[in-house]
């Protein structure tokens, strides 16, 4: 039996301190219905949120926001704001001293040390890595997540630093559960590249060299949502495991069971 849970409305709202907060509801499965409104949202950090955007976050009546950052972003930004009776459940998918030196110098380098660890697709080869190092290491935590959606912790919010690639992927494994086309994953996907929703690029200098036109196109590679990046993430799944039903039962461990609990907690009835 389906959870009733209140539904939340579909518009977006325009949030202060929280960049890339949207509902994924409303994106089409391969039977034909519909991901529910209100059940499934995604974003950047909470750590900036403004009064505000708490209390129109508190209006949704989330259950858990998880949040994917490791101990190197929350230093950088800061811990979540606290909502009211919602639980939260830190579980970083990557390393903090995973590239920590790469990030570093995406902070301080100059161009020309950009250029050494960017230039020439090295940016975007790296993205690709890491998308498909999650796919594949990181099996526990997503099957985490799924368990708990499954069991009690919708309606949920899922973030990470940029709400795009951790937070990304994350939603995309979700959305796939239930049995979203992998079109519409892509489509919300991208949805991170539009400007009011993208991750502000922090650099230590604020100085025009620092940010200047040629660094900021080294750096975008890090800052963008791209098609190859997910479809890697995809491609990683098909690979290893011989598609999405091998990656959910031997992979995730999740049971025929839990995978329909997931469906009537986010998806429409048919």
């Amino acid at each position: 039996m389906t959870q009733q849970l209140p539904q939340a409305p579909s518009t977006e709202p325009e949030l202060a301190g929280v960049r890339n907060f949207r509902d994924v509801g409303g994106l089409p499965t391969v039977d034909g219905r519909r991901v529910r409104h209100g059940r499934l949202f995604r974003s950047g950090h909470l750590a900036h949120a403004t009064a505000s955007d708490a209390a129109y976050l508190s209006t949704l009546g989330l259950h858990t926001v998880f949040d994917f950052r490791n101990a190197a972003d929350h230093r950088l930004e800061g811990p979540d704001v606290e909502l009211p009776g919602v639980r939260n459940v830190n579980l970083p998918l990557s390393d903090p001293a995973d590239g920590a030196e790469f990030w570093r110098m995406v902070r301080d380098g100059n161009l020309d040390q950009l250029k050494a660890i960017l230039a020439d697709g090295k940016g975007a080869d790296r993205m690709i890595a890491s998308y498909r190092l999650i796919v594949t290491e990181r099996t526990a935590e997503h099957s985490r997540v799924l368990h708990s959606l499954a069991e009690d912790s919708v309606p949920a919010l899922m973030h990470c630093a940029a709400g795009k690639d951790r937070a990304g992927l994350s939603v995309a494994v979700t959305l796939l559960a239930v049995g979203v086309e992998r079109e519409a994953i892509e489509a919300d996907y991208l949805k991170s590249n539009d400007p009011h929703r993208r991750y502000k690029v922090r650099r230590s200098s604020d100085s025009p060299e620092a940010m200047s036109a040629e660094v900021m196109e080294l750096l975008n590679p890090l800052f963008d949502a791209r098609a190859a990046y997910l479809a890697a993430a995809f491609e990683t799944i098909d690979e290893t495991w011989g598609g999405t039903e091998r990656y959910f039962s031997e992979g995730l461990g999740l049971s025929p069971e839990t995978r329909e609990r997931l469906r009537e907690r986010l998806v429409e009835d048919a």
